[in-house]
């Protein structure tokens, strides 16, 4: 059985549809924090275990019989860490043969503080012994196409990256390259570096942006501190927007670009563009 941790998530979600392309649902676990909020899966014919991060005990019981499970990284940063070592020691004692984590983008040499969670975590999963396969995802499209009205209410792109290219792939690339890895054989020991097949800088986006609404949407550069106190002012927690300011610091240093196509080549496609994600949105 193939178990998918955050299977109530936006990019697990995804990864189940893959899966159900790939493979029957009754070979399919979702591990949800709340059961309750699962009832779609349950219609797929897809089972759902509660899992919850912060108590190690349902950890252990959702796990029995899995024979490959994806951790998909925590969303509370500062915790993550903790959190993960929970799921890897289950994943131990289960006996689990093929263990999938989605890092980040270069974890291993990445300045971004961002980073440092994925970093932590691929070590621990190297020390467990644990057969692993590593995907480290670049950035989502949707990191910043879901902010697009409100670039259109303020009338420019804000950000920090200058003209740093972002190699970014749709959430659903990243996904279908999971549950590509997952029904494939001899996994152990890979990691992939992901990422979209086309890069463009913050100015080209606006561009993009700018062509399909008829409308002049700049692109306004701000230093790092500028921007972290922008996010901050549109309700980001201070933390959190601090981490997205200096990753797109980190991005104008080529921190976020890659050109090796291999997620494209994983799943037999080109990543969606830029322009499609655009106009899906609008």
């Amino acid at each position: 059985m193939i178990a998918i941790t955050g299977a109530n998530g936006q990019l697990g979600q995804l990864v189940i549809k893959s899966l159900l392309q790939k493979t029957q649902a009754s070979n399919i676990v979702a591990l949800v924090r709340n059961p309750d909020n699962a009832q779609s899966l349950r219609e797929q014919g897809i089972e759902v275990r509660k899992s919850d991060y912060n108590q190690p005990d349902t950890l252990t019981s959702a796990l029995q019989g899995v024979d490959k499970l994806l951790l998909i990284s925590g969303s509370e940063v500062g915790s993550r860490v903790s959190q993960h070592q929970a799921v890897i020691n289950a994943a131990k004692d289960a006996g689990v043969k093929l263990f999938a984590y989605t890092s980040i983008l270069k974890a291993d040499s990445s300045p971004m503080m961002l980073a440092q969670e994925h970093k932590a975590t691929e070590t621990l999963i190297t020390e467990s012994g644990l057969p692993a396969v590593i995907l480290r995802n670049g950035w989502y499209t949707e990191n910043y196409t879901q902010s697009l009205q409100g670039v259109l209410q303020a009338g420019a792109v804000a950000g920090a990256a200058q003209q740093g290219k972002l190699f970014t792939a749709a959430r659903k690339d990243y996904a279908e390259a999971a549950a590509v890895v997952l029904t494939s054989e001899n996994q152990a020991g890979k990691v992939y570096e992901l990422a979209g097949d086309e890069g463009f800088t913050l100015a080209e986006y606006a561009a993009e942006i700018s062509k399909q609404t008829d409308k002049d949407i700049p692109y306004a550069d701000m230093s790092g501190d500028d921007f972290a106190k922008l996010l901050v002012q549109v309700g980001l927690p201070e933390g959190f927007a601090g981490a997205l300011a200096d990753s797109e610091v980190q991005a104008a240093k080529g921190w976020l670009a890659e050109e090796s196509k291999t997620l494209s080549q994983l799943i037999g496609r080109a990543t969606t563009p830029l322009a499609e994600s655009v106009a899906e949105v609008l």
